[in-house]
């Protein structure tokens, strides 16, 4: 019998490099990895508050300390075991819990292993922690947020949903999901197999409860609600100017000698930084009582600024306490990606294409 199969198939040649090499990317992958990154922040806070509240103990007896590093091992360890045990999605939203709570404990104790007296209180640990975190970020937007996702990985990404259902069954709404997976996949091979495995399964009425989706489609449902608002654009503003004057506060202390430790141009950078946040934050005012998309694309642009610069020398400054600023900041720059994605939808007609049911991850913005 002769073997039909080509070496490329069709269409094969024309994919990317990951792709040709068998890996697809899971368009829930951003869900995950936010909740790692949130995990790990909140850890971090949460560990840094607790040791605060109760006098630093030290767990251990005598010369014994067990540095909550070694939890954070364990942790990240647990993950990977849990991740490489298991096919499937579903370990995938505990395993970034648990990874994203102990790189958070590891991350916390990064001052004990870049200074000589292994010195936990050392005072850039906060903003090597942001910097670190802020790179993770951009890894995330460079692996996802700048190409589409390519037929073949929605296909691929069906199939792995499909592991699940053959093993234990299809509640409706991951049937459903499925479904909207392997139609976006439709005209790549394998795709009408895949399909009609997809209705083949059996029905089953219990899954494994996924608190990381329930709460992402709360907040994104939410937040569909707050961005159509007349004055949610208003707030925003409102939100981004407060966060700026506390900024320009923390410039001003560190050039009038109130910030030990800090160099002047520290303050002038501060300043500097500012300035071109609340430039852009204007730009997009003016423009946005034109064209709305334009102008919630300059005030993102605004919130970019002071995330990937201003935040970094506002933690250097002042530490933990520009932990308020930052999550205003990330709450102005969420609201904004809904907006965006929500004018972009209204522009191209798509609103009956908002979101695939439960897909947690399509991008419509950049």
């Amino acid at each position: 019998m002769t073997d039909r199969r080509t070496t490329t198939g069709p269409g094969l040649a024309s994919r990317g490099h990951l792709l040709r090499l068998g890996a697809p990317r899971d368009t829930a992958a951003v869900r995950h990895l936010v909740t790692f990154l949130v995990a790990s922040v909140v850890t971090v806070l949460a560990t840094r508050g607790y040791l605060a509240a109760t006098g630093y103990p030290q767990i251990g007896g005598g010369d014994l300390h067990i540095a909550h590093v070694l939890w954070g091992g364990l942790l990240m360890a647990l993950a990977m075991m849990l991740l490489l045990s298991y096919v499937g999605p579903v370990p995938r939203s505990l395993g970034a819990i648990l990874g994203g709570v102990g790189f958070g404990l590891f991350i916390d104790e990064v001052g004990k292993f870049v200074t000589s007296d292994n010195d936990y209180f050392y005072a850039p640990t906060a903003a090597i922690i942001y910097v670190v975190t802020v790179l993770l970020v951009l890894v995330v937007e460079g692996l996802h947020g700048r190409r589409p996702h390519h037929p073949a990985e929605y296909l691929a990404v069906a199939a792995d949903r499909l592991t699940a259902g053959l093993a234990g069954g299809f509640t409706p709404a991951a049937r459903e999901e499925a479904r909207a997976l392997a139609a976006r996949g439709a005209g790549e091979p394998g795709a009408d197999l895949v399909a009609g495995l997809v209705d083949t399964v059996p029905n089953d009425d219990s899954d494994v409860p996924d608190l990381v989706r329930r709460g992402v489609d709360r907040v994104v449902g939410w937040l569909d609600g707050l961005v159509d608002r007349a004055w949610a654009a208003w707030l925003v503003i409102g939100v981004l100017l407060l966060g700026s004057a506390a900024e320009v506060m923390v410039g001003l202390d560190i050039l009038g000698g109130r910030v030990p430790g800090l160099p002047a141009w520290t303050g002038v950078a501060i300043l500097a930084a500012v300035s071109v946040s609340v430039a852009l934050l204007v730009v997009g005012v003016v423009v946005g009582r034109r064209d709305r998309l334009r102008g919630a694309a300059w005030v993102r642009r605004a919130v970019l600024v002071s995330l990937l610069f201003t935040q970094v020398l506002v933690f250097r400054a002042v530490q933990w306490a520009a932990a308020f600023g930052l999550v205003l900041d990330v709450l102005a720059f969420i609201a904004l990606e809904v907006a965006l994605r929500e004018e972009r939808l209204a522009a191209g007609g798509g609103a009956a294409t908002r979101r695939m049911p439960s897909d947690g991850n399509e991008r419509g913005i950049r």
